[in-house]
């Protein structure tokens, strides 16, 4: 029986690429749409994801990393002191305007991190050094970044306000689909580059309680806005928007979450986990991508189904005397089901094979753009799944052909 479910599959080669081109198109866009959205969804937290800190600490009012409230520098010291913190360190997070030696301008996020730490560092870096960031005005950027920035290679300068900006490494993989461009550079570069044309004025007060009502005046400066700020160490009165903690070992995270926000009332403590799906909450929910890939990706199965059902029908019809021959010998309905079925299975692994190998080449050029697909074995895997379920779901509509043929049929003239 499997011959003839072989034999009946390639007597009719075009008709058999016909459905091959359904299927590779259907696995195609089942499985491009879902790495698609895999891959948006882990771009909206790569920072977070990224980043070697237990907790994440910013604004009570945060609603995303580019949506929220800074904090104080000063906030570091506090958080450093706690029981059970083994180390914390400063990330700025701010957008700034570009501009490109072709003089074009592009808005991109500056993100100033502790050169010498360990809780936050540019990844997978293919040109230049990572230790460029800690001379002045030097950034890191992914490899993708460079045209919109207006350059070509390592080394390229560009301007923020009066500041010129040097582009000293590149990396792969650093860039979030959702955001402008990064550039990340230290904390003591983006601080300055940030607060360039502004000036901050800290005034404290002591209260009757003995503690300190401290408030930050941030004004335009009146002269020297339009000449480059020299880079100079944050001090208390600076902005910061996160602060990473690493927990002592044996530490209680939940404890630690608890202190810190106790110590610093404006403020929340996130876990890793807990920012990162907030972070991918917000921006599935805001955008509605998952509901428009997942239509996408039902429309492909819908098409697959379509497809592979007519030539399975057709095929059916066209051999009504073969199969009631075999009927009229003795063959039960099930050993005719078998055949169909046969011929569906060959048809979803004849199909699936080119259709993922083409979506990994997709994955892999797409990459060069920017844009992830991510596509893991166990989602090829689960794709395999989706494309029997689909072909063997397209052979009822042939089973039922075959299950109403009578033997008679093949007495008559």
């Amino acid at each position: 029986m499997p011959s003839i479910a072989r034999k009946n599959l390639f007597e009719d080669i075009p008709r058999l690429l016909v459905a091959q081109a359904g299927i590779l198109f259907a696995v195609s866009l089942v499985t491009i749409q879902t790495g698609v959205f895999r891959g948006f969804t882990e771009s909206t937290s790569l920072l977070v994801d990224r980043s070697k800190a237990d907790i994440w600490v910013t604004s009570k009012d945060l609603v995303h990393l580019e949506l929220t409230l800074p904090l104080s520098f000063d906030h570091l010291s506090r958080v450093q002191r706690l029981a059970g913190v083994e180390r914390a360190e400063p990330l700025i997070f701010g957008k700034v305007l570009w501009r490109a030696p072709s003089n074009r301008i592009e808005s991109v996020i500056t993100l100033g991190y502790q050169p010498d730490g360990v809780l936050f560092q540019p990844w997978n870096l293919t040109q230049g050094r990572a230790a460029e960031v800690q001379q002045p005005y030097r950034a890191i950027t992914d490899v993708t970044n460079l045209r919109k920035l207006g350059l070509s290679r390592v080394g390229d300068r560009g301007t923020v306000g009066s500041t010129p900006l040097q582009v000293g490494a590149v990396g792969q993989g650093l860039q979030s689909i959702v955001f402008s461009p990064f550039l990340f550079m230290s904390a003591v570069s983006a601080n300055s580059l940030l607060s360039a044309g502004r000036e901050s004025r800290l005034t404290c007060s002591v209260q009757p309680d003995g503690g300190l009502d401290c408030v930050n005046r941030v004004s335009p400066k009146t002269a020297g806005a339009d000449r480059p700020v020299p880079p100079r160490s944050l001090n208390a009165s600076d902005p910061v928007n996160f602060i990473l903690v690493r927990a002592k070992p044996g530490s209680s995270i939940p404890d630690l979450q608890r202190r810190i926000e106790a110590a610093l009332p404006d403020s929340r403590a996130f876990t890793r986990a807990e920012l990162s799906r907030l972070s991918q909450t917000y921006w599935r929910d805001r955008t509605g991508v998952g509901f428009i890939l997942t239509l996408g990706a039902i429309v492909g199965a819908i098409v697959g189904i379509a497809i592979v059902g007519q030539i399975l029908y057709a095929s059916a019809s066209e051999r009504v005397r073969e199969f009631a021959t075999l009927k009229a010998m003795g063959a039960s309905s099930w050993v005719l089901r078998g055949i169909i079925v046969e011929q569906s299975l060959w048809m979803a692994v004849l199909g699936y094979l080119p259709g993922m190998g083409l979506c990994l080449g997709v994955a892999q050029f797409a990459t060069t753009a920017g844009v992830v697909i991510a596509i893991t074995p166990l989602s090829a895997f689960l794709t395999f799944g989706v494309t029997v379920v689909m072909c063997v779901s397209s052979a009822l509509f042939a089973i039922q052909k075959v299950n109403r043929i009578d033997p008679a049929v093949v007495f008559k003239a």
